[in-house]
């Protein structure tokens, strides 16, 4: 419903533009049962004028016959309309309303407190840009409270109001109410919600809800409503990189084919190069055709449907992107799941995952932890119960394009489907690709100790194993000092092997992109075979770029410190590009090649290396002769 306005008699066309321009806020009302989530949508409506007459006298007449509020109207009746939530007084499901007042248009869903509909509050939430926790002030915090927070949390909504309700049955206590403020914002604080706003009301009889109340006189803030209607949720946009799903393909006729769908993230405009996913086919955007007329440009929210210059293929359920930053792609994530079926699911059973790039088979493969409500702590867990919340991960057949849930609210969810019953079992919000360093192989698998001792080898082969990682830009020189000093060692009599980046990547890596969990997940790759050398006695050298220092880090760790020389050629950027033989930094200047370090993406320079080099000011024999004497000075060769 919307706000009475003069416009409508005198100027039903400026009325409808001033309507058009007003910002949409969704927002959800939770917290445990009874807390007063109904009465207070209820209260909204009816103190706001935004209850129709024929509404009113219905509710009038219903509170006589099952209301709880005495002789006065049960507001809560208007939210509670199912037979079974009016003669329980419960809400069971999500309960929608439309309101407008002449700053701002709202969506409000009202959501069950019981904990047997918690899944049904995580549906409420899932689109919303605001929670209203609402705290019984005789009660305080209870388990839902803190699960229905924990759950709005990782939803990331970022806008938490705490209405701690009822403060006509505690004296309109300021002491009570900072004390029921303390301790959820204890709570909240150990979950990383650090701007949560509390406010004192009553939402039966309407105090600090529309209006100020008098006997709320020692709290400074304003009432709900003007709250709601001036808080700040545009950050919460994402107009930096383009996600349009693909829901339908559109062909009237021979001469259009469209591609339909709501943008997700990121702004569409006329002649924008773009990207299908997975194909990696480019095009332009030639029209962005609506029900009222072309646009010139859309932004998040929008139902458009695009027309492209060129006639590639596009289906349903891929994804159309922007050309400088791709989502991730992986065929194991790691989510955070609420289990939302009764019957409970361990490790192994096979699901069907839903997301905005359509369907897939998957398995859930490992339950990392499960999250306790009432402390935010990680436990162990076998298995998953009705509501439990647990980091996992999950196995698709497919590989999945995704962002990060904390990057992509749409492009990062998803749902989990039974295979027999076609139910929704699971919610879940992805956290990212499930890093190689992490996973621990299925099957019971046991390492075997080779019976020839690392002193045998020593003996035998005359030097001592190692891996020498050369780190740094692209045509920094990596690739040709490893080959240099591969050379060098080979005349002294040396074992050794050689990883080049290039030749890796055509080979055990060719699956890998060059996203930051891809290039991860090929250093892993590398450090394993390296290790693999160096238990057999060998010498590794690999040239790799590595641009992160927590990754090699890891490669660090996985190896071996005592046995592992990180070689930094910080060879400047400016002759980097003019030595570049293939043309990849003006291929990444033209956005052809997505998170290249130095251009697109950083490259982060080692801070505790073993050995700096400059292959600009030193000659390839002077940078071997470098790492050959760093060899000598570690006890890996003697000359």
């Amino acid at each position: 419903m919307s706000h009475a306005s003069e416009l409508i008699a005198t100027d039903i066309d400026a009325y409808l533009a001033e309507h058009e321009r007003k910002d949409l806020l969704r927002l959800l009302t939770c917290g445990s049962v009874d807390d007063g989530k109904s009465t207070l949508i209820g209260r909204l409506l009816h103190d706001s004028a935004m209850i129709y007459e024929d509404q009113l006298a219905s509710l009038e007449a219903d509170s006589t016959t099952m209301g709880s509020a005495g002789d006065g109207l049960d507001l809560a009746l208007l939210m509670d309309g199912l037979k079974a939530e009016r003669e329980q007084g419960i809400t069971i499901d999500v309960a929608y309303r439309y309101f407008s007042t002449s700053r701002r248009k709202f969506i409000v869903a009202d959501t069950p407190g019981h904990e047997q509909y918690t899944r049904n509050m995580v549906t409420g939430a899932s689109n919303c840009q605001l929670a209203v926790v609402l705290v019984d002030a005789r009660n305080g915090v209870l388990d839902q409270t803190r699960r229905h927070t924990l759950i709005a949390h990782l939803l990331g909504i970022q806008n938490l109001v705490v209405a701690i309700n009822k403060m006509d049955l505690v004296g309109w206590s300021q002491d009570r109410f900072d004390e029921v403020a303390a301790e959820h914002q204890t709570f909240a604080s150990g979950l990383g919600v650090v701007d949560a706003h509390y406010m004192p009301i009553s939402a039966l009889h309407g105090d600090n809800v529309v209006d100020r109340s008098s006997h709320l006189s020692w709290h400074d803030g304003p009432p709900l409503m003007e709250y709601l209607e001036t808080v700040d949720v545009s950050e919460s946009l994402d107009l930096d990189w383009l996600r349009f799903p693909v829901q339908l393909v559109v062909r009237p006729d021979l001469d259009f084919r469209g591609f339909a769908g709501t943008i997700a993230a990121g702004k569409l405009r006329l002649g924008d190069e773009v990207v299908a996913l997975p194909s990696a086919v480019r095009s332009t955007v030639e029209r962005i055709v609506t029900f009222d007329g072309d646009l010139d440009e859309a932004q998040p929210g929008d139902a458009v449907t695009i027309t492209l210059a060129d006639e590639i293929d596009v289906s349903r359920g891929d994804l159309l992107v922007g050309v400088d930053h791709h989502p991730a792609r992986a065929h194991d994530v790691n989510a955070t799941l609420v289990w939302m079926a009764a019957d409970p699911v361990k490790p192994g059973r096979r699901l069907i995952l839903r997301s905005i790039g359509g369907e897939v088979d998957a398995s859930l493969a490992a339950i990392h932890h499960r999250i306790d409500v009432n402390s935010g702590e990680e436990v162990s867990a076998d298995a998953l119960a009705l509501n439990d919340i647990a980091c996992c991960t999950l196995v698709a057949e497919r590989a999945l394009l995704f962002d990060p849930y904390s990057e992509g609210r749409q492009t990062g969810s998803f749902v989990l489907v039974d295979r027999m019953t076609n139910a929704t079992v699971a919610a879940g919000m992805i956290l990212g690709a499930t890093s190689g360093w992490d996973r621990e192989p299925d099957g019971g698998l046991v390492r075997y100790r080779s019976e020839i001792t690392p002193e045998e080898r020593v003996a035998r082969l005359g030097q001592r194993p190692c891996t020498v990682l050369l780190t740094g830009l692209t045509a920094a020189g990596k690739s040709t000092i490893a080959a240099a000093l591969e050379r060098r060692l080979f005349d002294l009599g040396r074992t050794t092997v050689r990883l080049d980046g290039e030749n890796v990547r055509l080979g055990i890596s060719r699956d890998l992109g060059f996203s930051s969990q891809d290039r991860s997940e090929n250093l892993r790759r590398v450090a394993e075979v390296a290790l693999l050398a160096n238990r057999q006695g060998l010498i590794a050298i690999a040239a790799l770029v590595a641009p992160e220092v927590e990754v090699r880090d890891r490669a660090r760790e996985l190896i071996g410190g005592h046995r592992f020389l990180e070689v930094f050629v910080d060879t400047p950027l400016d002759v980097c590009r003019q030595r570049d033989p293939n043309g990849h930094y003006e291929a990444a200047d033209r956005g052809e090649i997505p998170n290249f370090p130095g251009v697109s993406s950083d490259y982060e320079q080692p801070t505790d290396m073993e050995l700096r080099l400059d292959a600009s000011v030193q000659s390839v024999d002077e940078c071997v002769d470098a790492i050959l004497k760093l060899l000598v000075e570690r006890g890996v060769i003697d000359v």
